[in-house]
């Protein structure tokens, strides 16, 4: 389609230098406050530099927008006592669980002295010219840019580590701020108790000297006076800040009972609107966090550990999480809110973390060597999480939705974690949290480490739309969270991998004969075919491109800063290009390859891989280097570029499979419904008493929302057939995915018997602007097109949706 892109405002800049200097820990200390719509406090950056990050030349600059060409000009914010981190009216003892904390201080009454705002205006956005120079010339000092939009920071200091109490136990260089962060960052993965509890204390270690900070639109930057290098500059500051009601990382809305809350949404700008961060995903880091919020409210986040509330006083709780495993500082969730906990019946002994004799098909879930990863507590290493078939799970919703989470979500969440347990191995993460979020989300679901996000929707109907949207977030663990994308346009590596999972997991949680399995897996390969025709006939050719920046794919400048093309393009929240032509690219491979073949290869690709970031090739060279020469049948990492990542449309290979997919059992049995359908739909009002009843079979709900995609193409469809089929499907009863189609024949035919189920449709199910807005844009676009619009079903690249 011929539809104009402008990068000055599609594409999302990634502005950190994260070539000169890397955070490896943040420590956040928060406070959430729902009246006036604001999250304030403190991070702490832990910072490292090294023999990569010294003296630059000249030409090393860092993305950062700025409204001219000329220097980022630096400003030391007014002398004002801003305490170290409170910015609540109690003081308390954070609850950091088995960590010793120091006290908080005073409040915060400075007001808005000092305070630097991001621009938001969108003339501060030049469309290539970008100014903070991020190289040493000469005299000139070191600077330090974050990825922060919508952010208000009231003042940046260095932290003094080496007031410490006891930090001398461990350092060489009591003395030394920056050789004490580098030692606390080697500590041994065997020491991650010791050293959280270490990075907790530092964090509330008094300041030794304001630094000069400034912001643009896009970015954070930082300078100390005298620091020239990356090396000289402070490992550990402090930032205090305040986030704005309009910040587009988070939303504050109202859950489905009526109560405040707020939670991070998967915004394309990712998080850097709920904290300074460093963006690009090479900046693998680890976080701890503590929230206080008001008694009353539950605080959820990525987190190893299932956090209690420490009780303080006025009738506020405190909540710490942590995380030891390195991953982008996009990936950090969290949700504050009413929430009700629904617990599921407790595994048996034999489910969780026992040892059991491996059967020969599983001898290849045990590796032996070193993982190939930065060292962290990984699970692969250990013998008890490798055969541990279902990990600990909580479920949280709002209180009126607890009977459908029971009926539903919860008898499906231990077949599901252990069928992909299965077919992958070792679950990545120790426990997992499930949160039925609030009415305005617009996906299905997202994934993120420890804690995935549901929509309500997938509680209506049968168990078919919950099990699978449960398959995909949680087949995200392995794709898009413990191995990530090096380069976040290749999105296929998260969602394509979901995606073709989804459907094995699903299978095997429902116990499915392998004939039920490979007829209901056509099916769904039928349905996605139509959505990806679709896709390509009513988007822009530049955005079905998986692949999209080529042989440069990967690639930073000097300074580590990159542009993410389309990341802020509207269009793009509509788009399944990345999930449908990467699931058809995996089920190709896996039937050329074969089945048993191509899981065998996944496992090791899982062990091979795991906590690291790639890039396509990574994937594709590694499948062809453990696959015999005989099954590679002409394949090689060239031609499935060529074929399937850097070409728009629909790939060669799969338009010569588009009779095959139509011709599958289940949808044939689905043609041999509409049929009679419309030999229905053409019958006078008055019947001759010789016509003979039509008998409908019983069909599954991916059939039937095929069959309401045949329904669509009819020119006309009589009121008296659309009561019949309401009437023999109950299509009012079941699930999301069926209705939305439901809905489209309502409207199209101006069928206003049922409009009530149109209003239900808008109101309960929180994908159902999204799908409707896909739906009107493409009418606009192709007037005469008579099919359903695929649902909208995105993870972000921060979950990995």
């Amino acid at each position: 389609m011929d539809i104009k892109l402008d990068p000055s405002r599609d594409d999302l800049p990634l502005v950190a230098n994260t070539s000169h200097i890397l955070v490896k820990h943040y420590v956040l200390d928060l406070d959430v406050d729902f009246e006036s719509q604001v999250i304030e406090g403190t991070i702490v950056l832990f910072l490292e530099s090294g023999n990569r990050f010294k003296k630059r030349s000249s030409s090393t600059e860092v993305t950062c927008p700025s409204e001219s060409n000329e220097a980022c000009k630096f400003r030391m914010p007014e002398p004002c006592q801003i305490p170290v981190t409170n910015t609540k009216t109690f003081s308390s003892k954070i609850g950091y669980n088995d960590f010793v904390i120091c006290g908080k201080g005073e409040k915060d009454t400075s007001g808005k002295d000092g305070n630097h705002d991001n621009q938001e205006q969108a003339s501060g956005i030049s469309s290539s010219k970008y100014c903070c120079d991020t190289g040493n010339h000469g005299s000139e000092e070191f600077l330090l840019v974050l990825d922060c939009c919508d952010l208000s920071v009231l003042k940046v200091e260095e932290v003094d580590v080496a007031a410490v109490p006891g930090i001398e136990k461990f350092t060489r260089s009591p003395k030394l701020r920056n050789q004490i962060v580098h030692e606390l960052m080697a500590l041994p993965a065997d020491r991650w108790r010791e050293q959280l509890d270490y990075y907790a204390r530092c964090s509330q270690a008094p300041g030794c000297g304001e630094l000069l900070f400034d912001t643009d639109t896009w970015s954070l930057q930082i300078r100390k006076t005298g620091a020239q290098t990356a090396t000289d500059f402070p490992h550990a500051i402090r930032i205090q800040y305040r986030t704005k009601p309009q910040g587009r990382s988070v939303t504050w809305t109202s859950d489905q009972s009526g109560r405040p809350c707020v939670y991070t949404v998967g915004s394309p700008i990712n998080n850097r609107a709920l904290f300074p961060c460093q963006e690009p995903p090479v900046a693998m880091s680890t976080w701890q966090a503590t929230v206080r919020a008001a008694a009353s409210f539950v605080v959820l986040m990525s987190g190893e550990n299932s956090a209690k509330p420490t009780q303080l006083q006025e009738d506020y709780s405190s909540w710490h999480y942590y995380v030891t495993m390195p991953m982008p500082a996009s990936t950090f969730t969290i949700a504050v809110g009413s929430w009700t906990e629904m617990k599921p019946e407790i595994c048996s002994s034999n489910d969780v973390a026992t040892e059991r004799s491996f059967s020969p098909s599983e001898a290849d879930f045990r590796y032996i060597g070193v993982c190939g990863h930065m060292e962290y507590p990984c699970r692969f290493q250990k013998a008890s999480a490798t055969t541990q078939k279902i990990i600990p799970h909580r479920v949280f919703a709002p209180a009126c939705l607890k009977g459908a989470c029971q009926e539903t979500l919860l008898p499906l969440i231990p077949p599901c974690l252990s069928a992909a347990h299965s077919v992958l191995g070792t679950h990545p993460f120790s426990r997992l949290d499930i949160l039925i979020v609030p009415a305005n989300f617009s996906s299905l679901g997202m994934a993120s480490p420890h804690i995935v996000f549901l929509s309500q929707s997938t509680l209506t109907g049968m168990s078919q739309l919950c099990g699978t949207r449960l398959c995909h977030e949680i087949a995200h663990a392995w794709f898009g969270l413990a191995i990530g994308a090096r380069d976040w346009t290749e999105e296929w590596l998260s969602e394509g991998f979901a995606t073709h999972l989804e459907d094995v997991f699903w299978a095997k949680a429902q116990q499915l004969a392998p004939h039920e399995a490979r007829e209901q897996q056509e099916l769904r390969a039928c349905l996605r075919w139509r959505r990806l025709q679709d896709e390509v006939q009513n988007s822009p050719e530049e955005m079905q491109v998986l692949r999209p920046n080529k042989e440069k794919t990967g690639h930073v400048s000097d300074s580590g800063s990159s542009v993410i093309r389309h990341g802020l393009n509207p269009e793009k929240v509509f788009m399944q290009v990345h999930y449908l032509k990467g699931y058809f690219l995996l089920r190709f491979l896996a039937k050329r390859l074969g089945e048993d073949t191509y899981f065998s290869f996944l496992r090791k690709f899982v062990h091979t891989f795991h906590g690291q970031l790639i890039l396509s090739q990574d994937f594709l060279q590694m499948l062809l280097e453990n696959i015999p020469e005989e099954k590679r049948l002409e394949l090689s990492v060239g031609n499935i570029f060529r074929d399937w990542l850097e070409s728009s449309g629909i790939p060669q290979p799969l338009q010569r499979e588009r009779q095959a997919l139509a011709e599958c059992g289940l949808a044939q049995q689905v043609s041999a419904e509409v049929a009679k359908w419309v030999r229905v739909n053409r019958r006078p009002r008055k019947r001759k008493r010789k016509d003979r009843e039509e008998v409908f079979e019983k069909l599954l709900p991916d059939q039937l929302v095929l069959l309401l995609e045949h329904l669509l193409k009819q020119k006309t469809v009589t009121p008296r057939t659309l009561q019949s089929l309401e009437r023999i499907y109950r299509l009012s009863e079941q699930d999301a995915e069926v209705r939305h189609r439901w809905c489209e024949l309502i409207v199209k035919h101006k069928y206003t018997k049922a409009y009530r189920d149109v209003e239900r449709f808008l109101q309960e199910d929180q994908s159902s602007l999204c799908l409707l807005q896909r739906q009107w844009n493409e009418a606009e676009r192709a007037p005469s097109r008579g099919a359903a619009s695929p649902g909208c079903q995105l993870d972000p690249p921060s979950g990995a949706y």
